[in-house]
């Protein structure tokens, strides 16, 4: 596999999925949907992303991440298109449901192929990470930019191109050896022994934690930032610092994450996390909005890289592409869930008090998990 090309095409897929975090939600709300229709709009296509994240885990094990990745690319291309004439819910809908079933099978994908790197595994998924979150920052900043100057029709069609991009990108890449199979076993028979494994439900609930900053970038930070009054390129600008702590944790922290029942990172990350979701809205100011959003990405950048590197060191070569979509899954749960309770509480009680009650519900998961540590590791 050529790294180059492999890191290159994660930074233009990611360029073009940090753009999607500004231009979707305020096309939505543009066009007068209302905030509990946001966050459908944000939650209702994860039920797809759920079933494709499995089945994609699966083929992963079979015919290597690489004929996934290039599909998910061109699935982004035509849902950029689509977004271009869609008018009202619906056809809103129909176009966030092809972003997110790119997300779902680009993930799963490029998480096995990295773990499948010569060197350490810890270090070459937190440079995956790493070129994740500098493609993110550097799509949401362009985006509000774009937006700014040219609207919403050229910004869809740059984010277009940013798919073509990466699938030629991803053309570079070298397959990865076809894994064998048994003749009689099911394309998704893996899941079954995978999930009687107590360590992959305590990776889901990491998982889950890990993504809450990412399923509010994608849906309410942008409309936070609006409601204070700032414009696309500021906004731009807040939202791309969640991803420049996550890749401060994919650079950094990526030398010294471990596993085990013993450390305490997950239950720092986690307080970390829950902390930055619910202050993120407590001053409308600029600086402390930063740090905020610095300290959720540093949290939810190191929490994303242990739930990776705990399912790659538990599961088998052979089974590792189901294990990380298993773990995909809490991405999944959270971004179902996510924009549809900040949907209904902003509605009812205002975008702040939505935070407020993430940020609650964040640090109940990392209670939870401090508790789940020894027994997810403990021998059967």
């Amino acid at each position: 596999m050529s790294h180059s090309f492999f890191f290159a095409a994660s930074v233009v897929w990611n360029f073009g999925l940090g753009m999607t975090w500004l231009v979707v939600p305020l096309y939505a709300a543009g066009q007068g949907l209302s905030n509990a229709q946001i966050g459908a709009l944000f939650s209702a296509p994860v039920m797809a992303q759920v079933a494709l994240n499995l089945v994609g885990g699966a083929y992963t094990d079979r015919i290597g991440g690489r004929r996934i990745m290039l599909a998910s690319c061109w699935a982004i291309v035509l849902s950029s298109l689509w977004f271009i004439v869609a008018k009202g819910f619906w056809m809103l809908m129909a176009g966030q449901i092809g972003l997110v079933l790119s997300r779902a099978a680009f993930w799963p994908a490029t998480w096995a192929m990295a773990s499948e790197l010569p060197g350490s595994r810890g270090i070459q998924l937190g440079r995956l990470n790493a070129a994740t979150n500098l493609g993110q920052i550097a799509g949401t900043g362009v985006c509000g930019f774009l937006l700014a100057a040219a609207g919403f029709d050229v910004t869809f069609g740059v984010l277009a191109a940013t798919g073509l991009f990466a699938y030629f990108a991803g053309l570079g890449t070298r397959p990865s050896p076809r894994k064998p199979a048994a003749p009689s076993r099911k394309v998704l028979a893996a899941y079954g022994p995978l999930l009687r494994q107590r360590i992959i439900h305590y990776s889901v609930l990491c998982a889950y934690l890990s993504a809450l900053p990412f399923s509010l970038s994608v849906s309410f930070y942008p409309l936070l930032l609006a409601q204070y009054g700032y414009g696309e390129q500021a906004s731009g600008v807040l939202v791309s610092l969640r991803a420049v702590g996550a890749i401060a944790a994919g650079l950094i922290a990526a030398r010294f994450v471990r596993t085990g029942p013993e450390t305490l990172w997950p239950v720092a990350c986690g307080v970390g996390v829950a902390a930055g979701v619910a202050l993120v809205p407590a001053v409308n100011h600029m600086v402390p909005i930063g740090f905020w959003m610095l300290v959720v990405g540093l949290g939810s950048g190191a929490m994303t890289l242990y739930f990776q590197i705990t399912i790659a060191e538990s599961s088998r070569p052979e089974e590792r592409g189901a294990a990380l979509a298993l773990g995909g899954l809490g991405w999944s749960v959270s971004h179902f869930s996510t924009p549809l309770v900040m949907g209904f509480v902003a509605d009812r009680y205002g975008i702040v008090t939505g935070f407020y009650v993430i940020g609650l519900l964040g640090a109940a998961v990392a209670v939870g998990i401090g508790f789940m540590r020894r027994w997810a590791f403990r021998l059967p």
